[in-house]
């Protein structure tokens, strides 16, 4: 891909990244994502288009609010430079222009799920279906630009198979996971199954492992006991996002 594809990715991820801190402040709470603007999160002031720039803003206002003088968390900035550096690393890595809008889109609404799973231990539904229909019209408009019509059969057998798996896995043991993370495997398993049924496997053995080693990590260092609650959400986000980086390679050294 070319250094200008990667650049602009990165800056419409910066933009993206942007509206997803509305995202996970407002979709929590059950407040609309488009009215009001964006304000301070402490005085409820209107925030300037001139102190809105993703990443640059707060760095020159110093974290603070011109109105009140009040800290802007950094998860603000964080969200919008981790949405703009996955955007240019799927722009990177994935061999053709034509499947980069689909897994951009699949980024951002991991970054967002993740996001809210981590604060709320909740994965919202609405997120998760917008995720899936925009991210799955494009990959249908990928499919038909690069003549890959066998792929889409294998996205969607992936994602019944990762909707079953998971579904079984939350009637056998409901305190383990919520039905969000069942809605999240289907669509994890349907964006990788399309770029091989391998990586699909990957992106889940990835996320369940890591999962695995943090919660056994926290118990045997006594930060957390058996009844506590570990989202699950961002460990399969995390390993979807290696799998579309890295999968074809972390299958071959995993499955041969």
């Amino acid at each position: 891909m070319s250094a200008l594809t990667i650049a602009v990715s990165g800056v419409v991820g910066l933009a993206v990244g942007s509206f997803l801190t509305v995202v996970v402040h407002r979709v929590p709470a059950g407040e609309s994502i488009v009215a009001p603007g964006s304000r301070c999160p402490s005085c409820g002031t209107s925030i300037r288009a001139a102190d809105n720039v993703p990443v640059l803003s707060y760095l020159l206002r110093r974290g603070r609010c011109r109105s009140c003088g009040a800290p802007i968390g950094a998860r603000y900035p964080a969200t919008e430079l981790a949405t703009a550096l996955l955007f240019c690393a799927v722009a990177a890595r994935l061999p053709s222009p034509w499947d980069v809008p689909a897994y951009c889109v699949l980024a951002a609404g991991l970054v967002a799920l993740a996001a809210i799973d981590l604060s709320h231990l909740r994965l919202p539904t609405p997120v998760i279906l917008v995720t899936g229909t925009v991210g799955g019209l494009l990959l249908v408009v990928a499919s038909a630009a690069t003549h890959q019509w066998t792929a889409l059969v294998h996205a969607a057998a992936a994602g019944v198979a990762c909707f079953v798996v998971f579904a079984l896995l939350f009637v056998a043991a409901r305190r383990a996971m919520g039905y969000g993370d069942v809605r999240l495997a289907a669509l994890c398993g349907t964006f990788l199954g399309w770029l091989g049924d391998r990586v699909a496997l990957v992106g889940v053995l990835l996320g369940i492992v890591a999962a695995g080693a943090t919660a056994l990590a926290l118990l045997a260092t006594g930060r957390a006991g058996r009844k506590a609650r570990l989202p699950f959400g961002p460990f399969l986000a995390a390993g979807t996002i290696a799998a579309v980086l890295y999968g074809p390679t972390i299958a071959r050294a995993w499955l041969g």
